[in-house]
């Protein structure tokens, strides 16, 4: 791997992740074309977590790394979907939580998801920080979901012509 390549050091990251872990992302199709996408693992396959302030993750959870909507596609709903779709795989897996570290002063794009965002999806902030905070998503709380997620998808399906499909990485 070459050093300094960003786009070499996620797809070696995603490899090894898959290799020892498994499904780390999912990515969201709008007809055929990609809508999002969302990153996920255990702290353990994330050594720059414990930079954050409100480090480190809860050991029950997983952490949420980024996830993007992207433009033409926000507002529609995807997020929370592929928020939903992260929490059943981790369900099956028997996590009890996720964890993300939020941007509050989020102003652009970047890794760092901004805080309102995952508050909006449900994530709870477990770890006040001015810029940082640490928010936790109960898993056992997204049954509540349900509804919220299928009318999102109803609302989505009347913006596009074809269901979101949506890939394991």
């Amino acid at each position: 791997m070459q050093a300094g390549k960003p786009e070499l050091e996620k797809e070696a990251w995603i490899s090894a992740a898959l290799l020892e872990w498994g499904s780390c992302g999912r990515v969201v199709y709008v007809d055929e074309v990609p809508a999002g996408f969302v990153l996920y693992a255990p702290a353990a396959y994330v050594p720059r977590s414990t930079a954050f302030p409100t480090s480190p993750v809860s050991p029950d959870a997983v952490q949420l790394m980024t996830a993007r909507v992207l433009p033409g596609y926000q507002g529609q709903g995807i997020g929370r979907v592929l928020v939903q779709t992260v929490a059943k795989d981790l369900v099956r897996r028997g996590f009890k939580a996720i964890e993300a570290f939020g941007d509050a002063q989020w102003s652009a794009p970047s890794c760092v998801l901004p805080a309102d965002h995952l508050l909006a999806v449900g994530f709870k902030t477990v770890r006040h920080h001015p810029r940082y905070p640490r928010l936790r998503l109960e898993l056992r709380s997204t049954i509540s979901w349900k509804e919220d997620v299928e009318m999102a998808i109803d609302r989505l399906l009347g913006a596009v012509q074809k269901e979101p499909v949506l890939r394991p990485l």
